[in-house]
This record gives C-alpha cells, sequence and structure tokens, in this order.
C-alpha cells in the first residue's frame, strides 16, 4: 500500500504529540477512571498509527503479514468507540474509580471481532477477499455486526454527552457536547461514506479522521476544562469547605455530590444524579421533617430571596452496626452567573464534635462553678460561726434576764409593798428583752436565708424578681466578720435613693460574684492604707453599673492581661483563680452582662459589672407606699 512521505511525517508527529499529551496528562493532573479509558484509545490509536507506519515498510506480496499488520490497526476501529462509550457513561454518571461490573460486557463484542479478525483465514467470516483498498476487499456476513455495534457505541455516546447537556443546561456542559460530538461523528461519518462506496480511499483515511477525534476531544480537555485541573480543584476546595455537598440546577435535577453525602443522604433517600430532588421526598418525610424535607426548604428559600441561607440538621447514620446520631452545619448557596442563578450548592459541615466539645466545655464550667461555690462557702464557715455566736449569746442573756424576772413576778404575788407599777415596769423590762431576742432571731434568719442561698446549686436557676438593697443586705451579712477582721467599712453610694433597683434573674449568682470581689478587696487591704471599700450604683442609657472599690494594692501587671481570660490568682497558694474567671462566666451567662477592671486614681482597683436596663426596672418607691395606703 502506498502511503506518501508527507503522510509518514504526519503519522510521527501525531504519535509524537498524543506521547507527550499522555506523559503531561499523567504528570499534571489527578487521574480518574474516564481518564483512563480515554488515555487508552489515544494508546490504540498509536498503536494503530505505528502499525500503519509497519505496512508502509511491507513486502505488498507478504500477504501474511499485511494481514496481521491490518489486525493490528483494527484494534482502533474495534476498541475506540467502546472506550469512548465507557468514558460519556464515567463523566456523566461520576464514576471516578470503579465501574460496575455490568458495564465490562460493552467488550464482548469488540473482543469477538478481533477474533474473527486474527483468525479470519479459517472461516472469511470477516474479509472474503483481503485488501489494503476499499475498491478491491470484499466483507464477510460477520463484518456489518461489527459495524453496526461500532457505530451503535459512538451514537450512543454522542446521546448520553447531548442529554447530559440539555439537563444540566449548562453552557460548559453544552459546549463540551458539541465538540465531543463534532470529534466523535468524523470517524463514523468517514466510515460511512467509504463502506457506501461515495470515496475511495485506502485503510489510512480511518486513522486520520480518529486523529480528528483527539484534536477535538483536546479542545474539551484544555479549553474547556473537562479534566483539567480546575473542576478538580474545585472539588477539592468544596470538599475541604465541607464534609459533604450536593450541587443541583436551577430547576432541582441533581447534577452531582460526593461519596460523603451519598453514604449520609443519598443511599437512604435513593438520591442519585440526573433526578429531581424533590421526587426523593417521600409522604413520611413531610411528617417526620427529614434532612431532605429541610434542604428543599432551604433551596426554596434561596430561590425567592436569591441569598444564602444555613442550618443545623441532625442524621442518623449506621457505622460498624452501630446507629449514631450526627449533627451538621447546612449552607446552601445560590450560584449566580450573569446575574442569574443557574444552580445551588448545598455544602454539609460535620459539627458533631463541636457539640460534644460544646457540651464539655458546659459540663467543665459547671463543675468550676461548684467548686468556687464550695470554696467560697469553705471560707466563710469560721466568720459564720462568729456570726451566729453573737445572737446567740444575746438571745441566752434575754433568756435568763427574763426567767429572773418571772421568778421575780412570782415571788412578790401576795406582796402589800408591790405595786401595780411595780409590775408594769417588770413587765415593760421582759417586752425589752424579747425584742433584743426578736431582733437576734431575725438576724440569725437573715444569715441562714443567705448561707442557704450560696449553698444551693449554681446550675439551679430561680429566676425571679429581686432587690439590689437585698443582695448588699445579704452580701453585708456574709462578709460580716471578714470586715470586722480586716477593719474595712462597706459603704454604699446609691443616687438612686428614691427608687427600689430591681432586677431579673438568680439574686444568689449576683450576691456569690459581688461578695467574691468584696472579698478580694478586703484581701488587697494594706496596713497604712484606707479601708474603706465603696460599691457604687450608676446607669447610662443601655446598662445599670455596679462598681466595687478599693483602695488597696492593686491587681501586678503581669497578672492583669490574663485575669478575665485564664484562671490566674495574685494570692499564690491562698487563692484558685477560680473567683473572678468564675464570676465573670456568671454575669455574663446569668444576666447577659459583662465584667471589666480599672485602675483606681486613689490607689486600688475598682471592678465594674455591667448589666443591660432589660434585666433592671426602677421602682418609685412614693408610688409604692401610695399605692399600699390605697
Amino acid at each position: 500500500m502506498y502511503i506518501s512521505n508527507s503522510l509518514m511525517a504526519f503519522f510521527i508527529i501525531s504519535i509524537i504529540l498524543m506521547v507527550a499529551f499522555i506523559i503531561t496528562m499523567v504528570r499534571t493532573r489527578q487521574v480518574n477512571l474516564l481518564h483512563k479509558f480515554y488515555f487508552a484509545a489515544v494508546l490504540i490509536l498509536i498503536i494503530w498509527l505505528l502499525a500503519l507506519i509497519g505496512i508502509k515498510y511491507t513486502d505488498p506480496e507478504n500477504i501474511r503479514w499485511l494481514m496481521i499488520l491490518d489486525g493490528i490497526t483494527n484494534l482502533g476501529g474495534t476498541l475506540i468507540p467502546p472506550c469512548s462509550l465507557l468514558f460519556v457513561i464515567c463523566y456523566t454518571k461520576k464514576y471516578e474509580s470503579n465501574l460496575p461490573k455490568g458495564y465490562w460486557c460493552i467488550f464482548i463484542l469488540p473482543i469477538l471481532s478481533l477474533i474473527m479478525i486474527f483468525t479470519n483465514n479459517f472461516h472469511h467470516l470477516f474479509y472474503r477477499v483481503f485488501s489494503l483498498s476499499s475498491t478491491t476487499v470484499v466483507f464477510g456476513p460477520y463484518f456489518p455486526i461489527h459495524s453496526a455495534y461500532t457505530f451503535a457505541c459512538v451514537a450512543l455516546s454522542v446521546i448520553l454527552m447531548i442529554r447530559f447537556a440539555f439537563k444540566t443546561k449548562t453552557r460548559l456542559h453544552i459546549w463540551q457536547a458539541i465538540l465531543f460530538t463534532i470529534g466523535s461523528l468524523a470517524p463514523s461519518l468517514t466510515n460511512l461514506l467509504v463502506v457506501g462506496g461515495l470515496i475511495k480511499a485506502t485503510i489510512v483515511i480511518t486513522p486520520i479522521s480518529f486523529i480528528v477525534t483527539i484534536i477535538f476531544h483536546g479542545l474539551v480537555i484544555y479549553r474547556l476544562h473537562l479534566f483539567d485541573v480546575k473542576p478538580i480543584a474545585m472539588q477539592q476546595l468544596v470538599n475541604l469547605m465541607g464534609d459533604c455537598y450536593l450541587i443541583i440546577n436551577q430547576n432541582g435535577l441533581i447534577i452531582g455530590f460526593n461519596q460523603p453525602f451519598a453514604e449520609l443522604l443519598g443511599r437512604q433517600h435513593g438520591i442519585r444524579e440526573n433526578i429531581y430532588l424533590h421526587s426523593c421526598v417521600q409522604n413520611e418525610d413531610v411528617e417526620n421533617k427529614t434532612a431532605v424535607y429541610n434542604l428543599l426548604n432551604a433551596i426554596h428559600y434561596c430561590q425567592e430571596t436569591n441569598v444564602k441561607t444555613a442550618y443545623e440538621q441532625s442524621c442518623s447514620m449506621t457505622r460498624d452496626g452501630e446507629t449514631i446520631r450526627c449533627y451538621y452545619m447546612v449552607e446552601v448557596t445560590p450560584l449566580v452567573v450573569k446575574g442569574s442563578v443557574c444552580g445551588f450548592l448545598s455544602i454539609f459541615k460535620d459539627v458533631t464534635q463541636i457539640k460534644v466539645n460544646m457540651q464539655q466545655l458546659q459540663a467543665s464550667q459547671v463543675k468550676m462553678m461548684e467548686q468556687e461555690r464550695l470554696a467560697f462557702l469553705g471560707q466563710m464557715v469560721g466568720g459564720l460561726a462568729h456570726n451566729l455566736k453573737t445572737p446567740i449569746m444575746s438571745i441566752s442573756g434575754s433568756l435568763s434576764a427574763v426567767e429572773n424576772l418571772i421568778q421575780e413576778c412570782t415571788l412578790s404575788i401576795g406582796d402589800a409593798d408591790v405595786t401595780p407599777d411595780d409590775y408594769h415596769e417588770i413587765y415593760a423590762e421582759m417586752d425589752s428583752w424579747l425584742q433584743r431576742m426578736r431582733e437576734s432571731c431575725a438576724y440569725m434568719s437573715d444569715i441562714i436565708t443567705a448561707v442557704k442561698g450560696q449553698a444551693s446549686s449554681m446550675n439551679v436557676s430561680d429566676s425571679v424578681d429581686f432587690s439590689l438593697t437585698e443582695t448588699f443586705k445579704r452580701v453585708s451579712l456574709l462578709l460580716r466578720h471578714e470586715l470586722l477582721n480586716s477593719r474595712c467599712s462597706l459603704i454604699i453610694e446609691n443616687r438612686f435613693d428614691d427608687f427600689d433597683i430591681m432586677m431579673h434573674g438568680d439574686i444568689n449568682n449576683l450576691v456569690q460574684v459581688v461578695t467574691n470581689l468584696v472579698s478580694n478587696a478586703i484581701d488587697a487591704q494594706t496596713p497604712d492604707g484606707r479601708h474603706d471599700i465603696i460599691i457604687s450604683i450608676d446607669k447610662n442609657d443601655e446598662a445599670l453599673a455596679i462598681s466595687v472599690k478599693d483602695f488597696g494594692s492593686g491587681i501586678p501587671e503581669k497578672v492583669r492581661t490574663k485575669l478575665l481570660k485564664q484562671m490566674i490568682t495574685s494570692k499564690g497558694n491562698q487563692g484558685t483563680g477560680l473567683g473572678v474567671f468564675i464570676s465573670n462566666t456568671v454575669i455574663h451567662a446569668k444576666f447577659d452582662g459583662s465584667m471589666w477592671f480599672e485602675e483606681n486614681p486613689g490607689g486600688g482597683t475598682i471592678w465594674v459589672i455591667s448589666i443591660p436596663l432589660d434585666h433592671v426596672a426602677f421602682v418609685d418607691r412614693k408610688e409604692v407606699m401610695a399605692n399600699e395606703k390605697e
């Protein structure tokens, strides 16, 4: 067969370019299953061209060797169409690494065709008369079956590609389908013209037409990024942003998703590509508000508002035979191209461990608060005993005095020298001692109420309305012993004397915070300093400010930067570092407020508790008294 030198040079250049193309793709890009089918087609075409070069340098009289080389060239026409079909299947079905076993049956007939070609001398089913020229070759009865199957593979691959492009309605997919179709139909049209006798050609015309296929598919690869690093990088980026993702077009057609999404929701709800998401919602989904139902609602919201939305979704998964509960943050983002929404990207981020960590953190905070409460109670035990000893001794003395008066009164019965005025004097003195006992009992009752409140669990909150006056009264009672021992005076400065300042929350929480600040102020006193601790009340348009000011030694510089951020103390072994840290947590969690400290210009520290006015009410005392009179 005559092959010109220019055609030979064209074949050699084509082989070099295709080898360079494969090497570049393998080195610079991730190779998935569809890449492998495409590379297989390119390698078969290279073998095809090498066989044609071998035919050029083979003696025309050596028919046996020419038939062997011709059989090698038929590898291209026999195997490339099935490879092209599998390539399209992998692309449209998103098979990245494994192909279902059933698809491999596509190669049964092509392998049978190759067997027919290489054993033709025994049955002449493929060639009746072998020739390298289309004008003298006579094909056998099997050839139409082979040709029909080859054309069917090409036609089916083109149909699948076009169908996928029209379903997605994505401009990129449409251009990919157009160029793929042109490249795939070029060899088929050429063979139809040759078989139909419309053109006269040798066997070189078919591989040349397949080179056209490679060129057009190359345009798809390089210009439209079918295999390029861009879509791979974008997929990796989406994988990094979330654990699962789902892509649908503006009509709700499922375009793609990753394997984790298939394991989470896909298999459970029958979600697959090229079907509509709403078709995966069953009647029970609407009743139970399942993940797919919630996802559809979020997508519908994005479609109406053209803004992204996010929500939390709980899902049940089976791992190692055990059903576990997982939590995901779902973010649905509309995909906008030139001002119009063309689809939606749903990203699922696993927050199960975060929720577990938050629960552990909350448990740790509760535990620390309980520890601080117990430590605070332990510090109060000594002072509590002293505080109760005084009223108990007073009651005991009063009882003895009353008993003596009763005895005196009893002995004087019938005594003519004892006048009614004497009895009235005895009764008045007895009433005086009883009043002292009432005052001592009331004091003890206040002490017990304050201690009882602080002994309750910090995790149990009794949110009611309480007054700041009662708060400061309890603080004074609880710290009375410490204040006396340190020769400190607790001064309350309230410029709102005409009002009762009422707050909503748990009084015991605020008592513990203020008590902790006053206790710290007591510990910070210097021997020659001013031993006044001033609690003042002020407000602005947004919040009520309760400040605790002392004139002590102040806070060391190395402690200031860490004081509210971590557990740290300036008291050495005498401090736990929990007090201020937990106080800040309590104010933030229980009253939606904040805490900070300032340096007192007169020496010492000023601690400020800021509580939003939403938790505060100012009640006019005059109005209350007037209402009580009515």
